[in-house]
């Protein structure tokens, strides 16, 4: 019976935080990095990795078939998770790259002596370009045409990063707690919309550079891309007419009216408190002198 493979790894915000957290307390300030196991379920097509714990791990950095990983503590760990949470199984492994490692697949087959095709999700801890820092890979074997020996090697399958309304609302208390109050409310915004301006570049260029290949001859056209391609380029307006482009200068002028409005309120509304207070304060020293 040959195994399906899933096709798709999501991620939950709270393994993103316990990796963060286990590098900087571990190999912060170095090039090394870190390994820990993923636990979680398989639902279908789709492993769905809701929680994750730190391992013992060491290797050569000269010789990276040498390594070292102490199954004994993954062990005990594993029996403790499974007491505290049994829904929650042992879905693969972690390490923050940032890129796959010769000892990769090594590592790989010492999981497998547990579940019988764990997933590699390599998390970037430090991302340069904007977008998920999550890789997600699988183990197969690769027959060859000229009758050698399989190999095993790993295929990369997409990722995503989904959470449920208690980790959103849990996600959003923890940004409130480490913004940097120094920056402005405004500067935040911009700064935001410039990252997300960033993002829709990188993801058109990719969509450039496939359609190129594709046009080229280079990679075979993949029809559920296409018409994805075509249902997105289908909802974009039409600013040849002009109808259109009145249309959005007026809904433009009345979303600014509301801001301006709105921020001369707020301005009037902090004016009255301050004087308010002053007047208060007053008040209070008057009391006090005659009292």
């Amino acid at each position: 019976m040959v195994e399906v493979l899933p096709t798709k790894v999501v991620v939950h915000p709270l393994v993103l935080l316990s990796v963060v957290d286990h590098f900087f307390r571990v190999a912060r300030n170095t090039n090394k990095r870190v390994v820990g196991v993923l636990l979680g379920q398989v639902n279908g097509d789709t492993v769905n990795v809701a929680n994750s714990y730190a391992l013992p791990f060491e290797e050569d950095e000269k010789d990276s078939s040498v390594w070292f990983l102490d199954h004994n503590y993954h062990e005990a760990m594993y029996d403790m998770c499974k007491k505290v949470n049994a829904k929650e199984k042992m879905v693969g492994w972690y390490h923050t790259g940032p890129k796959l490692r010769p000892s990769d697949l090594e590592i790989n087959q010492l999981f497998k002596r547990y579940i019988p095709n764990p997933a590699l999700v390599i998390i970037d801890v430090r991302p340069r370009d904007i977008g998920i820092p999550t890789d997600a890979y699988f183990a197969i074997e690769e027959v060859h045409d000229d009758g050698t020996a399989t190999t095993n090697t790993f295929t990369h399958l997409p990722s995503a990063i989904e959470a449920e309304e208690s980790e959103e609302i849990g996600v959003e208390h923890l940004l409130r707690d480490i913004k940097d109050n120094i920056v402005g409310t405004l500067s935040t915004q911009i700064t935001d919309q410039l990252d997300s301006l960033k993002g829709l570049h990188n993801r058109l260029a990719d969509i450039h550079a496939y359609l190129g290949k594709v046009a080229a001859g280079t990679l075979p056209v993949n029809h559920a891309i296409l018409y994805n391609l075509q249902d997105m380029f289908n909802l974009l307006p039409n600013l040849d007419k002009k109808e259109t482009v009145a249309g959005f200068a007026v809904s433009t002028n009345d979303e600014l009216l509301v801001v301006y409005l709105s921020s001369l309120v707020r301005a009037v509304i902090a004016l009255h408190n301050l004087i308010q207070n002053k007047i208060t304060n007053r008040e209070e020293e008057k009391k006090e002198d005659g009292g």
